[in-house]
């Protein structure tokens, strides 16, 4: 059966949809080919923030570029890592003289393209840091601990960002972004599969039964556990409980929690989620200081979530609550 997606040809829609981006937010950013980069970025003195990632998972990473966040973002094809070349234009062009912090999602071609780009920043000489991030915990106990990066990286672009807009060198910002790596944790829910808008092929058959997969890779690579379908009160229960316990949260710590929709889940189903979250870990005394809900990192129309929860102190708060304007996302 053909695929109903709204596409001209599979081969160009990364380039129409990048060319779409720049139509729809002319205030906001430019669009050079898979480049694309930040208005904010022209008079900036500072360190600045660049990142790179595969299209088909808008509003990711594309969406959170612009005042307050990533300065440029480098575009793959669809679920593709762009080449490091590429990166590392990105990072060229997006030295102001205080120092690139670039910012990697831990996925092969991700790692190997940033490998790349930054061999050639520092053949090239520039002040170059990165900060990779792979916030997924291992659900299943008997299964590969493959700590993907996940959607909890975009709080982190605020953080860094926000940062470095404070005037901190290169290294104090690529140690906050670091810090906040390792503070964080995710776990991925999937309920149905997502299609590959190219080939119209389906990640998996879980659409075809009555399960949902807790730790399953976003891209449909598998490595969780299913069970039958449960309430958000139960889901909650579950997949929080493990991320309590990876970060040893403890009564008083303040928490900063993100439930990211994998591209079909309803508002309505996030903001339940959202609540039960907010009311599990309460109970345990643990207080949210600060949340995103919505589509953030999506698959398609892949239906489930992420749960990201991230430790927070005063420091990343007072960061996190600086004005910020992206497509995706905005703080006034």
């Amino acid at each position: 059966m053909k695929m109903k997606k709204f596409m001209n040809a599979p081969e160009t829609v990364t380039d129409e949809e990048l060319v779409g981006l720049g139509l729809a937010y002319p205030d906001i950013l430019n669009v050079d080919g898979h480049l694309v980069i930040s208005k904010d970025l022209a008079n900036a003195d500072r360190v600045t923030i660049v990142t790179y990632g595969g299209s088909g998972h808008e509003p990711a990473q594309a969406g959170f570029v612009g005042k307050g966040m990533l300065d440029i973002q480098a575009v793959g094809d669809i679920f593709a890592a762009p080449n490091g070349q590429l990166v590392f234009d990105a990072m060229k062009m997006a030295d102001k003289g205080h120092g690139v912090l670039l910012l990697t999602l831990n996925y092969a071609g991700d790692q190997l393209a940033g490998k790349q780009a930054m061999k050639l920043a520092r053949k090239a000489g520039l002040n170059v840091r990165q900060v990779v991030t792979g916030e997924e915990i291992r659900y299943d106990p008997n299964g590969e601990d493959n700590k993907r990066g996940l959607a909890g990286a975009v709080a982190l672009y605020h953080i860094a960002a926000a940062a470095a807009r404070e005037g901190k060198t290169l290294e104090e910002v690529a140690e906050i972004a670091q810090h906040y790596a390792d503070n964080m944790a995710s776990i991925t829910v999937k309920s149905t599969d997502a299609t590959h808008p190219q080939n119209g092929m389906s990640f998996g058959d879980l659409g075809e039964t009555d399960l949902m997969e807790i730790g399953a890779g976003q891209h449909g690579e598998g490595g969780g556990v299913r069970v039958p379908m449960m309430s958000s009160k139960d889901t909650v229960a579950t997949v929080a409980e493990a991320l309590c316990k990876a970060l040893d949260l403890k009564p008083g710590d303040k928490t900063f929690v993100m439930i990211n929709g994998c591209g079909a889940t309803t508002m309505m189903e996030m903001l339940v989620l959202f609540k039960d979250t907010v009311e599990f870990l309460k109970a345990k005394g643990i207080e949210v200081v600060a949340s995103m809900v919505g589509e953030i990192l999506t698959v398609q129309e892949a239906a489930g979530f992420q749960m990201n929860i991230a430790k927070w102190d005063e420091e990343m708060l007072r960061l996190w609550n600086t004005p910020c304007r992206t497509p995706a996302f905005s703080k006034e």
